[in-house]
């Protein structure tokens, strides 16, 4: 059974910084492509950052590009979401999922999701 378990929410103060983790388990995690998803109060699902299998190649979505850097440990089944100067409005659950794909999956070809973190930021 495929788990993914995302760690290391909580509160911080605008500007402040937060490491999400996320561990996997039941899949073999180097054939995964990972990514992080955030999901506001009221707001549809979105795309935060990617990282392909060999962690060689990543993605960011415009808004997290310069103050979030996502890097994957792969003897450790690990993802993380290294996050910096936080804004309020980063203020989400944020979900890791894994994509068996060569590269980095399209936002819906994500095959397995954890439950999720509460991350807020106050201003």
């Amino acid at each position: 059974q495929v788990q993914l378990v995302e760690s290391g929410g909580g509160w911080v103060q605008a500007g402040g910084s937060l490491r999400l983790s996320c561990a996997a388990s039941g899949l073999t995690f180097r054939h995964y492509a990972m990514g992080w998803f955030r999901q506001a109060p009221g707001k549809e699902r979105e795309f935060v950052a990617a990282i392909k299998w060999s962690g060689t190649t990543t993605r960011y979505a415009n808004f997290v590009k310069g103050r979030f850097t996502i890097s994957r440990d792969n003897a450790k089944n690990l993802v993380y979401l290294q996050m910096s100067s936080l804004k309020p409005e980063d203020t989400a659950v944020y979900y890791c999922a894994a994509g068996l794909h060569q590269g980095l999956p399209g936002n819906n070809e994500y095959d397995y999701w954890g439950q999720g973190t509460q991350v807020t930021v106050s201003s």
